[in-house]
């Protein structure tokens, strides 16, 4: 995956699972996404509330989109539901190089250890070891880090692989389905499957 500069950008992000799927959608049928773009502008087609907001969703979602070799986009539209939010993940996880690490030294490692909860010591810890590897976070704020770390949870809660709801805070393991897998490994992509499923 191509590394990017540390962002706390995610608190101003939703995990927009649907209107992934619409981009998704509209590629699969022949549209650009300059075309897109142009349509959510003129159609408002993700139903945004304000121009501004209709114009970050896309943004965030295109960056998302363009992360994915287009193979995955075929597949994201054979794949069922559970499937489908995993390929969204896998989409905001290589557009977020620190959310993408969260996944693989902390949600991962307490798959490989059988922990299968999350508790916020754990959110904690991670920013911490951030702080301590990046100048760039090390000038973040508690509350900002507070904030992240909520959005992680929504982010992984919102893809089906940890429950937030009930007020545990488990880790849901994925089950990827075989053609979804081969797709990653066609692209390099072991490590994501690493990530999710608790692998070394």
């Amino acid at each position: 995956m191509e590394r990017r500069e540390y962002s706390a950008s995610m608190t101003k992000l939703s995990f927009w699972f649907s209107e992934f799927r619409k981009v998704i959608q509209l590629l699969n049928s022949g549209k650009t996404l300059p075309e897109i773009k142009k349509m959510n502008l003129e159609e408002n087609i993700f139903s945004a509330p304000t121009e501004s907001r209709a114009i970050r969703i896309f943004n965030t979602v295109s960056t998302r989109v363009k992360c994915l070799d287009q193979s995955f986009y075929t597949l994201f539209e054979q794949s069922d539901i559970l499937n489908q939010k995993i390929i969204t993940l896998i989409a905001v996880m290589e557009s977020d190089s620190l959310f993408f690490d969260f996944v693989y030294e902390v949600y991962r490692e307490k798959l490989i250890i059988g922990v299968n909860e999350l508790a916020d010591s754990d959110f904690g810890i991670f920013f911490k070891n951030k702080q301590l590897q990046s100048e760039k976070v090390a000038k973040w704020k508690d509350y900002t880090l507070k904030r992240l770390g909520n959005c992680y949870k929504t982010m992984l809660m919102e893809a089906g692989v940890f429950e937030r709801a009930t007020g545990s805070r488990k880790i849901l393991k994925p089950i990827l389905d075989k053609s979804l897998e081969d797709c990653l490994k066609a692209n390099g992509m072991e490590i994501m499957i690493h990530a999710l499923t608790g692998v070394r």
